[in-house]
């Protein structure tokens, strides 16, 4: 990057000289016609100017599109509170460690179908059926009245986005192997509402008094989970399609950084009350990705498992996304900066309803579902698959 930077740096005066140049020659020739005079020398030397400033032209395009490739790949700033590795924050809940624990997959039966997602659509796809249809819409509701309760405004964003989104909140130049492209369309599928809900504001200047703006995203979303052959294969742990409820932010950068730990906060609670056993872990600086300047994630007990999984995450993005996808604040006095964006995962419901089921299970095989979620219509227990004793 540097030297393309010094290329740049010695093309650009040189082109700046080059064209000074030519306008003194065009102001000689006009006056040189003006009095009669002969211009042949004058306009000679305009030709040879053009020549030169095409050349330098040319190679100051390549330059820049070449330096401008190589800034897109350059991540956030890390916070100076960033973690230089993954360090556990807090640990919350207990655990079940005693005792036969049933995996989701057994506790589901036929609720649960992988072969039929692999007939119709490849490994790594599921249908859900029956209670756990039930219980995923639970979920969803339960989770948008908290959010609501939160000052967040509910949004069913579009799941197709064009490049600059994902450009914009730093999927691509990043994790192209992860997002699905249509053929025949420049879109993309989102592998979060992340994408969408951060180009709401696209190109926008937000009146500071109104910020923190809060929406709370609903969608499926879809990745391709390429370079995971092999790895959690069993189940919807890691499946291509999944819904999420996901909170995003626009805010300051004067509260930023307490809006990420407000989020982090209301992810807490939803685990809370869900009776999920988790933990809290500040990510690792160099497992951040191309826009956070730092990340919370919220890893679930799975009983099965004997260990902690990712289930949630929350990123402070800073004004790397916002800087991409021109989004800027009006301050009451001065000139509008650029905004600060931040994300948070509510629900993520493939994944919550493996840790519902696996540490809701009771002795017979029934799952005990939270109470919050019953009066959204989900029964209060699942019975045991058929077969089971």
């Amino acid at each position: 990057m540097l030297e393309l930077d010094q290329r740049r740096r010695a093309v650009l005066p040189e082109l700046e000289s080059l064209r000074a140049a030519k306008n003194r020659a065009s102001e000689l020739i006009a006056k040189a016609k003006q009095a009669g005079e002969d211009a042949d020398t004058a306009i000679a030397e305009m030709r040879d100017l053009g020549k030169r400033e095409s050349e330098l032209d040319k190679q100051l395009t390549e330059v820049d599109g070449a330096l401008q490739q190589t800034l897109a790949r350059l991540p956030n700033i890390p916070s100076e509170d960033a973690a230089p590795e993954d360090t556990v924050v807090r640990t919350v809940g207990e655990l079940r460690t005693a005792g036969v624990a049933l995996d989701h997959l057994e506790l589901a039966g036929r609720m649960i179908d992988m072969e039929a997602g692999a007939r119709l659509s490849g490994a790594r796809f599921a249908y859900l059926r029956g209670d756990l249809v039930l219980l995923e819409f639970a979920l969803v509701r339960w989770a948008l009245d908290r959010l609501i309760g939160e000052g967040f405004e509910p949004v069913i964003p579009p799941v197709l986005v064009r490049e600059q989104a994902l450009y914009g909140t730093g999927y691509l130049p990043d994790t192209e192997q992860q997002v699905y492209r249509l053929a025949d369309d420049d879109l993309y599928l989102v592998g979060t509402s992340e994408v969408a809900l951060a180009s709401l504001h696209a190109g926008q200047i937000l009146a500071e008094e109104e910020l923190p703006l809060r929406y709370a995203g609903f969608s499926s979303c879809f990745r391709r989970e390429a370079g995971a052959a092999g790895k959690d294969t069993r189940g919807i742990f890691r499946v291509h399609q999944f819904d999420k409820v996901e909170m995003f932010v626009f805010t300051t950068a004067q509260q930023s950084a307490a809006e990420h730990e407000r989020i982090l906060a209301i992810e807490e609670s939803l685990l809370t009350e869900l009776s999920i056993p988790y933990r809290v872990v500040n990510i690792a600086v160099n497992d951040l990705g191309a826009s956070a300047a730092k990340k919370y994630d919220c890893e679930a007990w799975l009983p099965s498992q004997q260990r902690y999984r990712e289930l949630t995450s929350c990123s402070n993005t800073t004004d790397f996304q916002a800087r991409r996808l021109e989004i800027r604040a009006r301050p009451a006095r001065g000139k509008p900066v650029v905004a600060h964006t931040l994300n948070g995962t509510a629900v993520a419901v493939g994944r919550t309803i493996i840790a519902l089921l696996e540490n809701g299970q009771q002795e017979d095989g029934s799952v005990k579902i939270p109470d919050c979620l019953v009066p959204y219509g989900v029964p209060a227990r699942i019975a045991a698959p058929a077969g089971r004793d």
